[in-house]
């Protein structure tokens, strides 16, 4: 008989607090009837400044399909939290889950620009990912590399060896979920490795707070550069030292002329 419900609650509590922000932010998505544009991460919202979108792709679902498959897989491998003993534990999964959510993203963006300006290929520019696969791979990638001897267990009753799963799981869903994004599931992979084999380590308290912090501010100023949402407590003041010379463009026939002038820029705003 297996343990109870809460008493694996309370040994993968980081675990069971994103699946219950990733069912939250789905509820809402489904009453609010969201789309996949409106919160997902695509090569030309990137371009237009959207980062914001790296962080909500994240950690949201559209179909309840893909909620349960990404959930059930991340309930199977929260049992990184139980494996202090082995250099993992609940830190170094928090602080791993925060790098692989950015990373990813990041990544995928890459593998887009790259398709779509080396090898021209403009169906890129309008895919949009969305969903909590990256870091799902990811952690599927470090388990198997950390613990190879482990299980992942879906819906209850499909069982895979960890060592294979990562590959394994990328095939059976590019076969199964035509629409699934390769290039993503293939990030958190690669992230994955990255960080089993140390070739990305040195999280720690004081790094995670910092990297927290910084995305936090880049995700509130690209929501007010892009328009998304209005924060009027948030202005942009020019720093400029009235007492330096400045730059300032005048208009010069049909092109510009760079001057240098002494004199305070006044009124003028760095947006």
């Amino acid at each position: 008989m297996g343990k109870p419900l809460f008493y694996e609650i309370w040994e993968k509590p980081a675990t069971s607090c994103i699946i219950g922000i990733c069912s939250l932010i789905w509820f809402y998505i489904q009453k609010k009837r969201i789309g996949y544009s409106h919160v997902g991460l695509s090569y030309e919202t990137a371009k237009e400044g959207h980062y914001w979108r790296i962080i909500t792709s994240a950690f949201s679902h559209i179909s309840i399909l893909h909620l349960v498959f990404n959930m059930s897989a991340l309930w199977s491998l929260g049992v990184v939290e139980q494996l202090g003993h082995i250099g993992l534990g609940v830190e170094f999964y928090l602080h791993y889950t925060l790098l692989l959510v950015v990373l990813s993203g990041l990544l995928v963006l890459g593998m887009y620009h790259i398709l779509i300006q080396k090898f021209k290929i403009d169906y890129f520019r309008r895919v949009t990912a969305v969903g909590y696969s990256c870091v799902v791979f990811g952690w599927m990638t470090i388990l198997s590399t950390k613990q190879p001897s482990a299980k992942l267990e879906l819906f209850g009753f499909l069982s895979l060896p960890i060592s294979f799963a990562p590959f394994e799981s990328l095939i059976f869903t590019s076969i199964i979920v035509p629409q699934a994004s390769f290039l993503g599931h293939l990030s958190g992979i690669l992230v994955g490795y990255a960080i089993a084999w140390g070739l990305i380590h040195g999280m720690n308290n004081y790094w995670a707070v910092s990297m927290l912090s910084w995305i936090v501010l880049i995700v509130i100023f690209s929501l007010k550069k892009s328009s998304t949402y209005n924060f009027s407590f948030l202005q942009i003041e020019s720093v400029t030292d009235p007492s330096l010379p400045s730059l300032r463009f005048f208009p010069s026939g049909n092109g510009r002329t760079l001057q240098m002038s002494t004199l305070p820029d006044v009124g003028a705003n760095l947006v």
